[in-house]
């Protein structure tokens, strides 16, 4: 039996093992993450996976199912993107520091962003300007409706309007044909294709005064001019590096800028600095993108022609620039520009940014090196392809600080200059010390080379006076000037009771009891004004016996807010307390409230104590005749020591374990209660133990008559009935349909309109009265298994055994 056992638990070890072996997705991601964290190199990577079972195929899967938003994607797929990683001799830092790390697993090299490892997108570097393009809100789109530009070249397509006016006077409108011409009258065909519109005006000048003899001369009594319709589209031709190169045709109004807006803009390794617009074999115009987004130029955005060829070159270098900078991202540089200009392009330094110097790291082709550029060779030292350059922020110290807290006028930071450089002057410049001020020792908290602190204690007062030498200060020094207030406890008297504001008050030298009462508003109404009370501690620093004396007590009377009772001239002391009682005879009005069938109902005063039932029935007039008096109830406000009651039972009922613990839904946690009562004995008893004694906030509430008794809980079908004297419990029982399954039966009771209940049997005949409720509670339902569990217990049962035969075959 030993042996099948050590068996069963060998075989349950090396089926663990194997299951280990085999790691589902999510682990090898959670794996990848921390392996990055940890600064593990990617054959370390590597070798780990492949140990514990992972294969080509499963990354492969992990990318297809993360793809679209996930960060592991081979390498074929990044080839275009801009890839940095900060190398320490060729290899990624400890830390995970590397923006991107490479897995070669099976053959194949996957990429992976170790800061989130599968779970975020390797996306592009952003550049300055490379957005201006796919800015919705920028379009480019020529303006239609300005008036016709001199210097537009006229061409087919193109509908001219030539106006005539004065002497003579007419308008033709034709479009130019593929020609080049328009067809007038008189004069035939002629040739406008290739003109500007000032050429064109000038040529119509000519050729219509032969014509129209008003036109020219010294005094011409007719005028001509040639404007544009509707102008003509072309077809220019995009090439290189933008989103979607190819032919488009476009307004003749069209610049170079609407036409890449057209093209989608440059793509990823586009250049913006040198976009090249060819016309007829000759380059026309060489824009750089990053003279309108500075300066606002525009002058190379040339009006575009037929046949243009727009070209986008590949970018020559591009900088990245991080730090304290108003613009961190990466810039387009030509070969001759400098740190100078990627700093005015970045917007400059922000006000926390070190300005001496920046720092560049360079890839040289076979190492990373880095360059600390001073301040002054900045418009001369170039940048090359792939810098990057960091500016760091100021370091979080001062340099010419001295500070200054305490008891003066002006506490903190001044200059440590030539007209603050010592003790006395820092305190004038802080407009000198207070009068609470602790003279004799001030504390000087100096700070050393090695950052470590020195506490120098200075004797202000013999400062002030020229009999201590002024102390010179140094950077950092700390002048601390205590006040006498600070050197102790903080003093105050406190006062209880039957005042306005009762509370803690500050403690001033000759303070009286009067001055206390007005601070805290005046005695209320319910004051006691022949017995106010101070206490006092037992102070006495010197003492070196035990004493049994706890305090001292003072009693005072007061007579419109003046004390007259006990010491002359009695003047409160630190921390003294004093408390106003309530007067023995001040009663506040307590009302009860009488509802129902009573001739005066409403709210009534309790005029004396230990009133009951029946003087409250009285003064309301006696009650009705259609009163039910047997069925009164009365309901009752908690005090304040029954809610305490009341939050324990519920403190101990949710701290309660096994089944002798009360539930906490069962408890009925409420402000009010019912008390059961027997208004027709307490009404025909006067002072007996029927007749209650009332208490503020009662209600007393009298019910008409009500020949109806409802059945509910575990029956078959809860109802109410009329009710019929003299019957039994089993006639309600049966008029509900019989019990239910699940009734307790025995245990069946009954609740009385006037708040009280009683058990019922079978054939109870008088405890049944009118308007009462019949409640029959049910037995707790025991959870039965489904049939899916017993299924399963029954699967599992038979593997054990199955297991079990197997072993034991194995040693016969």
């Amino acid at each position: 039996m030993r042996r099948l056992i050590t068996l069963f638990f060998l075989i349950f070890v090396l089926s663990g093992m194997a299951i280990a072996q085999q790691m589902s997705d999510d682990q090898v991601i959670q794996y990848v993450k921390e392996a990055n964290k940890s600064g593990k190199s990617q054959k370390q990577i590597s070798t780990e996976l492949l140990r514990r079972g992972v294969t080509k195929e499963q990354v492969t899967r992990i990318q297809q199912k993360y793809s679209g938003n996930s960060s592991i994607s081979k390498s074929s797929d990044v080839s275009t993107q801009l890839r940095q990683r900060t190398l320490v001799d060729g290899r990624a830092p400890r830390g995970g520091t590397s923006e991107l790390s490479e897995l070669d697993l099976a053959g194949e090299t996957f990429e992976l962003k170790p800061d989130s490892a599968i779970t975020t997108k390797i996306s592009a570097p952003q550049i300055f300007g490379h957005d201006l393009f796919t800015n919705r809100n920028l379009t480019f789109e020529p303006s239609i409706n300005l008036a016709t530009p001199v210097n537009y070249r006229l061409g087919p397509g193109d509908e001219v309007i030539i106006d005539i006016w004065g002497a003579s006077e007419n308008t033709i409108r034709q479009s130019i044909s593929p020609e080049g011409t328009i067809l007038v009258s008189g004069l035939g065909p002629v040739q406008l294709s290739g003109m500007t519109v000032k050429d064109a005006n000038a040529y119509l000048q000519r050729e219509f005064s032969k014509i129209y003899s008003g036109i020219s001369g010294n005094e011409p009594n007719s005028q001509i001019k040639l404007t544009l319709g509707d102008i003509r589209t072309i077809q220019i031709n995009i090439m290189g590096e933008v989103v979607v190169p190819g032919t488009y045709t476009l307004s003749s109004f069209s610049s170079v800028f609407h036409a890449l807006y057209r093209a989608g803009g440059v793509n990823k390794i586009g250049s913006l600095r040198s976009i090249k617009v060819i016309r007829d074999g000759k380059t026309v115009a060489d824009l750089d993108v990053y003279d309108y987004l500075m300066k606002g130029k525009m002058k190379d955005d040339i009006r575009l022609q037929e046949g243009d060829v727009i070209i986008v070159n590949p970018y020559e270098s591009l900088v990245r620039i991080t730090g304290k900078v108003k613009r961190p991202m990466f810039y387009e540089m030509k070969p001759t520009e400098t740190v100078a200009t990627i700093l005015d392009y970045s917007g400059g330094f922000t006000g926390d940014a070190y300005k001496k110097a920046v720092r560049i790291i360079r890839k040289s082709g076979r190492e990373h090196q880095v360059y600390n550029v001073d301040e002054m060779d900045y418009s001369v030292f170039r940048l090359d392809d792939g810098d990057s350059i960091s500016v760091d922020g100021v370091l979080k110290r001062f340099e010419n600080r001295v500070e200054i807290r305490g008891a003066v006028y002006r506490s903190g930071l001044y200059e440590l200059s030539g007209t603050v450089n010592t003790v006395k002057q820092l305190i004038k410049r802080a407009e000198g010390v207070r009068g609470d001020a602790f003279l004799n020792r001030v504390l000087l908290d100096r700070e050393h080379e090695d950052l470590s602190h020195e506490i120098i204690a200075i004797d202000l007062a013999g400062m002030m006076k020229g009999t201590v030498a002024d102390i010179p200060l140094q950077k950092n020094d700390i002048l601390y000037i205590p006040s006498i207030n600070d050197l102790k406890e903080e003093e105050t008297i406190s006062i209880h009771g039957e005042v306005a504001n009762p509370g803690t008050f500050l403690f001033s030298n000759k303070m009286t009891i009067e001055d206390l009462l007005i601070q805290a508003g005046g005695l209320l109404e319910a004051a006691a004004t022949t017995k106010v009370d101070v206490t006092r501690r037992i102070k006495d620093p010197k003492s070196t016996s035990f004493s049994s004396v706890l305090g001292k007590t003072f009693s005072f009377d007061v007579k419109d807010g003046l004390v007259v009772g006990g010491e002359d001239n009695f003047y409160l002391e630190p921390f003294d307390e004093v408390y106003v009682r309530k007067s023995p005879a001040y009663r506040k009005q307590q009302n009860v409230v009488v509802a129902g069938e009573v001739l005066f109902g409403g709210n009534y005063a309790l005029i004396k104590k230990n009133e009951r039932l029946s003087d409250l029935v009285s003064k309301a007039g006696g009650v009705t005749p259609d009163a039910y008096v047997k069925g009164a109830r009365l309901i009752r406000r908690m005090t304040e020591e029954e809610q305490r009651r009341q939050a324990d039972a519920v403190r101990m009922a949710r701290m309660g374990e096994g089944k002798d613990s009360i539930s906490v839904e069962k408890l009925n946690i409420s402000d009010t209660y019912t008390v059961g009562i027997d208004l027709g004995k307490a009404i025909s008893n006067p002072g007996s133990d029927f007749d209650l004694v009332l208490r503020e906030g009662d209600i007393l509430f009298i019910p008409e008559y009500i020949n109806t008794v409802k059945i509910s809980g575990a029956v078959m079908y809860p109802n109410t009935v009329l009710y019929k004297k003299g019957e039994s419990l089993r006639y309600y029982i049966n008029q509900a349909g019989g019990y239910g399954n699940m009734a307790k039966k025995k245990k069946a009771y009954v609740v009385y309109m006037n708040g009280t209940v009683s058990r019922l049997k079978a054939r109870d005949r008088k405890a049944i009265e009118p308007g009462c409720e019949i409640i029959v509670p049910s037995k707790e339902e025991k959870k039965r298994m489904s049939t899916a569990e017993i299924l399963g217990m029954g699967s599992t049962t038979a593997s054990i055994a199955a297991m079990i035969a197997t072993m034991v075959n194995l040693f016969k």
